[in-house]
């Protein structure tokens, strides 16, 4: 009896400790709460993409965005993402950024990095959030520039 819960025991150990989390590369632009701001969420399990969302306006609403894969535009390495009304952006990672554009260029931004945590000792801590640019860069290599 005690050798079978031990077994049960380790095998559940090992089923979720060998789990990796998923993680979220966070980018926008603008201000949060303004009618301006625009994000992005990149979601990575074990080096797989699991989703994207993608949160605009004051009110942030969610919409999530398909991944049509890597390509290139006007010679830069970047991958496509599309909405639900066929409207297609751009990604190009650039240094620490995020460069989003459509095909005709009237959309043209800019996307940094999101830290989402606490400041200055209020807020939660987000546990699957890449915590540095640098981190958020790595998911977007390791996941959608593959």
């Amino acid at each position: 009896m005690k050798r079978l819960t031990f077994q049960i025991i380790l095998t559940l150990f090992l089923s979720t400790s060998s789990q990796a989390q998923s993680k979220v590369a966070s980018y926008s632009y603008g201000n949060p709460a303004t009618d301006q701001y625009e994000s992005f969420g990149f979601w990575a399990k074990d080096g797989k993409r699991t989703g994207i969302d993608y949160a605009y306006g004051k009110r942030e609403k969610m919409v999530k965005l398909h991944y049509l894969g890597k390509t290139k535009i006007n010679g830069d390495s970047c991958f496509k993402v599309q909405f639900a009304n066929q409207y297609v952006l751009y990604i190009i990672p650039t240094g620490l950024q995020l460069k989003v554009i459509d095909k005709t260029g009237k959309y043209n931004k800019t996307f940094a990095w999101e830290y989402e945590g606490p400041v200055n000792g209020i807020g939660t801590y987000c546990d699957v959030c890449a915590h540095s640019d640098e981190e958020a860069m790595k998911i977007i290599f390791a996941s959608y520039m593959k």
